[in-house]
Order: structure tokens, then C-alpha cells, then sequence
């Protein structure tokens, strides 16, 4: 899936419900989750966000048209300070309105653009950040397109850039494994433990999960795979998640220990371990 395809399904899925899962979350909750990301309500986060749209397309624009447009140097706290600030007095409703409209602004924008356009290496900076890699920093509600994109177009790009990368050792000193094929395992054995939770709450909705010590059960998981063929054991696990979570029902989502876990152990654990 090309840049441009993945920036439109971002805009036509995960962020066109974004607001309505956060709304079925509980209250206590869902406030606990947003001051985990540093916001003390979830329309500030929602205005962080859409400052971001407003910036990021405004340059895939710029170079879609062949206009100039202003390079600058980002002060992140100020930025996001100020478009916390940008909305803090409108009405409740008009500015969800303008986050909804926006979002069918944008989406209709990249439909037209040539596919060339996203082989700009900025263009392409621009759709990661503001609809791809932005729904994972801010997930505060996981759903069955955030788990597969994941699983899909960000897992397979891990071996092949870790192999290109010039200091592996770096890499493998700051993750706090010897091995590369230690980090494949730690993320297999983590994705199995996420089936039995799946699987378990499948079954009996009373379904109660014993969770491993995490230390002893990532030391188990590198001596379990110590000798193993690990890069095509991830392959087949990572196509064996792929299709459990296409066969799961949504409304599974809606169990907050299934949600949590494939926000944990999916998702974010990307980006835990992103080369």
C-alpha cells in the first residue's frame, strides 16, 4: 500500500472514529488515558492533533501545486501549546464540528494528488506524522485498523532496517538485548500471550488472565528461541496475527482488557522497538 493509500485509510478509519471510541470509553477513564498523554482534557489532544492536519497539509499541498512554502525550525512545546490555546474558548460542538470537517477536508485533498507526489521524501515525512505515526503516539482507544496497518506495514520493515542499519551494536545496547533475533522473540512470545488473552475472552467473557513476570518471561522467551530459525518464526506469526485479528469481531474491542492488550503488545510495542 502506497503512502497516499495509507494517509487516505488513516483519515477514512482510525481517525474518523477516533472521537467516538474515546466517547464510549467511561469518564474516569477516559480522562486517566488522556493525562497519560500529557493533556488535561481529550479536546486539547483533539487540537494538537488537528494543528498538525493543518500544518502537515499544508506543505503536502504546497508541493503537490509546485508552490513555495515556508521551511521551519519547530519549537514542539510552543506549537502544541498554542493550538491548545487556538480553541480553548470555542463551543464544544463547533469545534468537534471543525475536527470532522477538517477531516473530510483533508481526505478529499489527497484523493486527487498524483501518486508521484508521495515519492517526496517530505511528503511522505508529513503522512507518517500527522495521520500514521500520530494515531499510534495518541492511541488512546485501539481498534481492529490501527492493530492491522500495524501488523500489515510497520513489523515487516523491522528486520530489513535493523540489517541495514551501520551500527547494530548501538541499537542492541539501547534495546537491552544481545541478539536482534532476542528482540523477534521477546516480541513473538509477547504476541502469543496476547493470543491467549483473545482467545480466552472469546471463549468465557469471565475469562481471567494469569500474566508472566516480565523479566523472567523475556529471559525464558530469548533461551526458548536461542537456536531457532527466528526471522521466519516472526513472519509466521506475524501473518498468523494478521488473521486473528481480521476473524475477531469488533465488538471485542469494546472488552478493555482485549483493547489494552493489542494496544500494548501490537501497537505500541512497535515503537518500543522501532529501529
Amino acid at each position: 500500500m502506497s503512502y497516499k493509500q495509507r494517509g487516505i485509510a488513516f483519515l477514512e478509519n482510525e481517525w474518523k472514529t477516533y472521537v467516538e471510541r474515546f466517547n464510549r470509553l467511561p469518564k474516569d477513564e477516559g480522562l486517566k488515558r488522556v493525562n497519560a498523554h500529557g493533556y488535561a482534557q481529550f479536546r486539547d489532544m483533539l487540537a494538537h492533533i488537528l494543528a498538525w492536519w493543518d500544518e502537515g497539509m499544508g506543505i503536502i499541498l504546497a508541493i503537490a501545486e509546485n508552490r513555495e512554502f515556508e521551511r521551519k525550525k519547530y519549537d514542539f512545546d510552543v506549537f502544541n501549546a498554542d493550538a491548545v490555546t487556538k480553541y480553548k474558548d470555542w463551543n464544544e460542538k463547533e469545534f468537534l464540528n471543525l475536527f470532522e470537517t477538517s477531516r473530510v477536508k483533508y481526505l478529499e485533498a489527497l484523493k486527487p494528488i498524483d501518486e508521484t507526489v508521495f515519492d517526496n521524501r517530505r511528503v511522505k515525512i508529513w503522512i507518517n506524522a500527522v495521520f500514521i505515526h500520530h494515531a499510534r503516539e495518541h492511541l488512546v482507544v485501539c481498534n481492529k485498523f490501527l492493530v492491522l496497518d500495524t501488523l500489515e506495514h510497520e513489523y515487516p520493515t523491522l528486520i530489513e532496517k535493523f540489517d541495514a542499519l551501520e551500527d547494530k551494536n548501538e541499537y542492541l545496547k539501547k534495546e537491552g538485548f544481545e541478539r536482534f533475533e532476542d528482540i523477534l522473540a521477546h516480541i513473538i512470545g509477547w504476541w502469543d500471550e496476547g493470543v491467549k488473552v483473545i482467545e480466552g475472552f472469546k471463549k468465557d467473557s469471565n475469562f481471567v488472565y494469569d500474566e508472566p513476570e516480565v523479566d523472567s518471561f523475556n529471559q525464558k522467551l530469548v533461551e526458548q528461541y536461542r537456536n531457532a530459525d527466528v526471522r521466519n518464526i516472526f513472519e509466521q506469526k506475524r501473518n498468523e496475527m494478521i488473521e486473528l485479528i481480521k476473524s475477531m469481531d469488533e465488538s471485542l474491542f469494546d472488552n478493555q482488557i482485549v483493547e489494552r492488550w493489542l494496544a500494548a503488545d501490537v501497537v505500541e510495542h512497535f515503537d518500543e522497538h522501532d529501529v
